[in-house]
């Protein structure tokens, strides 16, 4: 059986405690597709909310707070 770890495990959670360090965290999420040369920008992976911070319909319907 093969397995699979998705992220890092580690027991030190990060709170995010502003909203620069919400977008630093929300954009390097953003660009992992791009850097994995998956794609040339981040909307165009369709798996990804970057979708919809370009105005698109992403896959997941989402809510945005303000």
């Amino acid at each position: 059986m093969i397995h699979f770890q998705f992220f890092v495990q580690h027991d030190h959670p990060i709170e995010l405690k502003t909203n620069e360090m919400i977008d630093s965290r929300l954009n390097y999420n953003h660009q992992n597709p791009v850097k994995a040369g998956f794609v040339e920008e981040a909307s165009d992976w369709r798996y990804h909310s970057a979708r919809d911070y370009q105005e698109e319909k992403g896959m997941i319907d989402r809510l945005f707070l303000e």
